[in-house]
Formats: structure tokens, sequence, C-alpha cells
């Protein structure tokens, strides 16, 4: 048997002035100040990865602090289009509470079903999910046996963790992923269980990076 493919999931640090806001695909201001925080998730990440991205700037300059503390451990990353947060389209920017004054209408048929209908211009939750599970499947394939390391978003890796518990978009809206917590998935070839069960072992989900918080 060849050997797991671990992914090392991280969600990006915390943006400026969230505030409640929906940020979804715009790019932001980010707050890297915490540096103890990234002293402890840099210790535990393994080195000599394959490096993965979003394409949003909060995932390529949280990835860039990990970097320059393992000073050149992790390679430049792959641009990964299917990590991109979910999109809000015109409501991005807006809280939840800005966006029924903005839109009433679109406001209440978007949660007649959350998960599987889309802001106006945006997406679905569903569309996310499935997004992610093609790309995660195509770099384990590429990069089969390695050591993944990924700086994407919250609902990224909430995709991440559905697909490898074959979760619907409704349960999968249950799991937390907080800033700069890391969550590890491994892909095990042939799969679990003498080839009876799925392909995935969840190691961790949401853990922090410092285990006083």
């Amino acid at each position: 048997m060849s050997r797991p493919t671990v992914w090392w999931w991280i969600r990006h640090a915390p943006v400026h002035g969230a505030e409640g806001r929906i940020n979804g695909q715009r790019d932001v201001i980010w707050d890297i100040s915490d540096a103890a925080a990234l002293q402890a998730l840099a210790a535990v990440l393994p080195r000599h990865a394959v490096a993965v991205i979003s394409p949003l700037v909060r995932a390529r300059q949280t990835l860039d602090a990990l970097r320059g503390i393992v000073c050149g451990a992790l390679p430049d990353p792959l641009v990964e289009p299917g990590f991109t947060e979910q999109g809000f389209g015109t409501w991005e920017g807006l809280s939840w509470a800005a966006m029924q004054a903005h839109d009433p209408q679109s406001y209440a048929a978007f949660w007649l079903d959350p998960t599987r209908n889309a802001a106006p211009g945006g997406e679905s939750f569903a569309r996310q999910m499935r997004r992610t599970a093609d790309a995660i499947e195509r770099l384990s394939a590429e990069h089969d046996g390695r050591d993944i390391v990924c700086v994407a978003h919250g609902g990224t890796i909430r995709s991440a963790v559905a697909h490898a518990l074959s979760l619907t978009p409704e349960a999968a809206m249950a799991i937390v992923v907080d800033n700069l917590s890391l969550t590890r998935l491994t892909r095990v070839g042939g799969g679990i269980l003498q080839l009876r069960g799925g392909a995935w072992r969840v190691e961790q989900v949401n853990a922090p990076c410092c285990p006083s918080r």
C-alpha cells in the first residue's frame, strides 16, 4: 500500500474589521500580528510539503508568514482556484442585517434553502463543496503520498471535511473552522477497513494553533 496523502488545512489569519461582514471572494486587509500563533502553527507543519493556496491575498500572505518562520522549508505555492471562498456576489462586504435591508426579497429567498441557494451574483455552499471536492481529488492524485499544506478559507475547509465524511451541505454547516486553526485529513490509498471503508481519515478538525487557547 502506498504512503497516505496528508492534507494540512490552515484557515488564513483573521481579517481587520470583519465585524460580522461576509467577505466572500473579495480581497481584504488581514491581521497577522499574532506572532505566537503563527510560531506555534509553523512548529507542527511538515517540512518540504507541497504548498497550496487559494487565489485570495489573505491566503497567500498567511502562507508567506509561515514560510518566513520555517525558513524556506515550504516551496512556492500552487494557486488553486477551486479553493476560493464561497462567493456572495453583491452581498460581499455586508452584514446579514445589511443584506436584508438592501434586498429583502433575495434575502428571504436565500433563507428558504441557505446551503443550496446563492446570493445575487454569487454561488451556493453546495456548489462550493463540489468544486472543493473536485480540486482535492485532482491534487491528491497529482501529489499522491505527499504532505500537502493548504492555506484556504472557512468555507473551503468545511467543504473538505464534508467531502472526507460524505456529509450533506446542511450537516457540513455544523463544522467550525477558526482563523489560524489546523485541520488534518488523510487520504488512504485503497481505502480503509480493508477496502470496505471510505478513502479518508479525519484526524484533526479546527485544532487551535496554541493548545492553551
